[in-house]
């Protein structure tokens, strides 16, 4: 009964059943098997219904104002002709035959600042106007938006899930950015190639999205708006968005928390103050200092920067698993220095100039009050193009709040089915499945590494946590292992199989359904199998790269 497997299979059958077989709406299908995973997962029975509740909260909590706004600025760019302008320059520019590639590549460009969904919501109208100018090809245009966005959310910083990869994995962010992208380039490329293939094969029709009555209307190119403040509401938030990444990276390379020497003010009183210490944190320095006889303020500044870096030793009470190295450093120094006496240990200086700017850049790169802006932006464009009357007006946005709230459901539902498959206890299990030994590694490590991450994407669908996860798994694994190549490969094999098998429990799946007007049957026979041969072509990319030029 509480078998993990058992639970994921059951719920793979309620989903699929009740969506495909039964025809019932996304949204209650993903509730009811998130429900029964939940009650037949571990845990209190007093909780089983509430933590579903919670799950969902905390899902639309996190994406409910981005989908929203997404979704009025989407409505703002297609009503306001601001869709046709970009399209027809795109058009103009590359030629029709190019504009797949465009597509794609501002994708792949915009989605290494910028989540996948909100990329996705940003560009998904333009993929809609451009066939609305061409009268063919929509599959390809918006699986082309997929193949650029989704390789660079799984594979480049400073998306989360590539970040603590390359944290967990002791890989310098440079190192991951640069070949990030270089095994990312061709399996975009791959997935265009096999997106055209596919689009040949299954012609789709766009359909109106749900809330939405979209007309179709042939707009004058004099009577559009310009390409500058058409481009405005989309480049917007992705420049401060992207600024906020800058100088929070910025902030960070400077790791302020790390103790130098001249901090070491009294190495008798530091050896005093922990010789009796069974409490963290000075349990915990304790058994890496030097002996006394041979500390000097390098050794011992080098021995606890050793330790600072450890997000679960020092009992500190905070959640740090998928905290940035530096703020790591920085809550396990406040904790060594709130433990040791006055005159020990100077108190490291957090608030640098870089540290402040990144504090400040924090509230207009917040994903939230980027898109509120360029949502305003977009509100004041179709207000000057269309001059609605109130009556129009409120309609507008209506229709746009209306189409995003579906959406906001059925993704929170999505999340909500993955967390409980979390509870479930699915993620463990799967990990048990592989030895914990590194023997015969090279290449085969590089396919142990994609398949661990594979397998916890199908399971529980999220990219970020199936990497994160498998990347932590994998550097246990090869902790004081000498590698015939640079671990950056790992990662990239890693973000690989985050790619692999997507399919109803992943919100990326719903966000591709809904806002690009597809069936989930249809979903399921091209946004599946694309992320599967951009997971695949990543992979394949990392063992070639891994052999002949190695880095180590």
């Amino acid at each position: 009964m509480d078998n993990p497997f058992f639970i994921l299979l059951v719920g793979v059958a309620v989903v699929i059943g009740m969506i495909i077989g039964l025809r019932i709406n996304a949204f209650i299908a993903l509730i009811t098997a998130a429900l029964v995973v939940s009650f037949m997962a571990p845990g209190e029975i007093a909780d089983k219904v509430s933590r579903v509740a919670s799950a969902f909260g905390g899902t639309a909590g996190g994406i409910g104002i981005v989908i929203a706004l997404a979704a009025v600025i989407g409505k703002c760019l297609m009503d306001s002709g601001a869709a046709d302008r970009i399209v027809q320059t795109f058009v103009k520019c590359l030629g029709e035959k190019r504009s797949p590639l465009a597509l794609s590549g501002s994708g792949f460009v915009l989605s290494i600042p910028v989540f996948f969904d909100t990329v996705f919501y940003l560009l998904v109208p333009l993929a809609r106007s451009l066939f609305r100018s061409t009268k063919k090809n929509y599959l390809l245009y918006v699986l082309s938006i997929t193949a650029g966005a989704a390789v660079t959310h799984s594979l480049v910083p400073p998306t989360p899930g590539p970040l603590l990869m390359a944290q967990q994995l002791g890989v310098d962010l440079g190192y991951m950015i640069g070949v990030g992208a270089l095994v990312g380039l061709p399996a975009a490329a791959v997935g265009l190639l096999f997106a055209s293939w596919l689009n040949k094969r299954m012609p789709i029709e766009m359909r109106p999205l749900a809330g939405d009555q979209e007309e179709e209307t042939s707009s004058d190119s004099k009577s559009l708006p310009g390409l500058f403040v058409s481009l405005l509401p989309i480049l917007l938030p992705v420049a401060l968005i992207g600024a906020n990444t800058a100088l929070e990276t910025r902030a960070n390379g400077e790791r302020a928390a790390q103790v130098q020497p001249a901090q070491v003010q009294n190495i008798d009183g530091l050896y005093a103050a922990v010789g009796e210490a069974e409490d963290a944190p000075l349990s915990v320095i304790k058994k890496v200092l030097p002996p006394k006889a041979d500390a000097t303020p390098e050794t011992v500044a080098a021995a606890l920067n050793s330790s600072l870096t450890s997000r679960e030793a020092f009992e500190t009470g905070k959640n740090l698993s998928r905290a940035n190295l530096a703020i790591v450093e920085h809550v396990n120094r406040d904790a060594i220095e709130g433990a040791l006496p006055a005159g020990v240990l100077e108190e490291h200086t957090w608030e640098t100039p870089k540290r402040k700017a990144a504090n400040i850049s924090k509230v207009y790169g917040d994903a939230n009050f980027a898109l509120l802006l360029s949502a305003i932006i977009a509100v004041l464009l179709y207000v000057r193009q269309c001059r609605p009357n109130k009556k129009e007006f409120s309609g507008m946005l209506e229709h746009s709040l209306m189409s995003g709230g579906l959406i906001i459901l059925i993704t929170a539902a999505g999340g909500a089915f993955g967390a409980m498959l979390g509870a479930a206890k699915i993620g463990p299990a799967i990990e048990g499945m592989f030895p914990t030994s590194t023997e015969g590694a090279g290449v085969g490590l590089l396919i142990l590494a994609f398949g661990i991450s594979s397998l916890l994407k199908i399971a529980q669908g999220s990219t970020t946590v199936a990497v994160i996860t498998a990347s932590g798994m994998i550097a246990a694994m090869t902790d004081g292992m000498t590698l015939s190549f640079h671990p950056v490969y790992l990662a990239t094999a890693i973000g690989g199989g985050g790619l692999v098998g997507s399919w109803m429990n992943d919100s990326g799946f719903w966000i591709f359904s809904k806002m690009g007007g597809l069936t989930e049957a249809e979903s399921l026979k091209s946004w599946t199998p694309l992320l599967c041969v951009l997971g695949i072509t990543a992979f394949v990319m990392s063992i070639v790269l891994s052999l002949v030029l190695p880095l180590a």
